[in-house]
């Protein structure tokens, strides 16, 4: 294609760009999915890149050990549930602590697999710990205690009335569909 002939279909595809702001769009500074996305994110990487840099673990694999901390015997499908991690991340995770001696899968009634930390599983559930906790420190620090447990209230009322969400129009569940198994990210 010569130079002009180049120019010309330049000149044809930014013709159909939008270059102006459309009428509608969301405020992003009080559309409150995304300022709840970008404070998950920011918490998430922030917690991550600790775990990572200090552990090579990561986010997904440090809610396995604190769920199985909370439900010693829990199944992967437990854990997804209560974590909220779909499962190819959730079984991305066993793999690995399971190869790292942290957890241990039984064979279990019709098929079941429970899971349980192991003492070294224990052991960095107590290392991981305070790392997650700092992340909760960071976005509390400056609210009073009735702040923060109405904080806490509307969370619960709006992860309840989510949970109506959670399956999509053709069914499938939300935990099924691919999400960034690095470390759940959202956008």
């Amino acid at each position: 294609m010569s130079e002009l002939q180049q120019a010309r279909a330049r000149s044809r595809a930014e013709q159909d760009l939008i270059t102006e702001r459309l009428d509608v769009t969301l405020d992003p500074e009080t559309f409150t999915p995304r300022l709840l996305a970008l404070l998950s994110n920011a918490l998430v990487w922030r917690e991550s890149t600790e775990l990572r840099r200090r552990f090579g673990l990561g986010t997904n694999d440090w809610r396995v050990i604190s769920a199985l901390a909370l439900r010693p015997g829990a199944p992967a499908t437990e854990i997804c549930e209560f974590t909220g991690v779909n499962k190819a991340a959730v079984s991305k995770s066993v793999t690995t602590l399971a190869s790292r001696g942290l957890v241990a899968l039984l064979d279990g009634p019709r098929g079941s697999r429970p899971m349980y930390l192991t003492p070294d599983g224990a052991v960095m559930h107590h290392l991981m710990y305070p790392i997650s906790m700092k992340g909760q420190e960071i976005i509390l620090a400056d609210l009073a205690p009735d702040d923060i447990d109405q904080l806490n209230q509307l969370l619960q009322r709006m992860l309840e009335k989510t949970k109506s969400l959670q399956v999509l129009e053709n069914g499938a569940s939300i935990s099924d569909e691919d999400e960034d198994e690095d470390d759940g990210v959202q956008a």
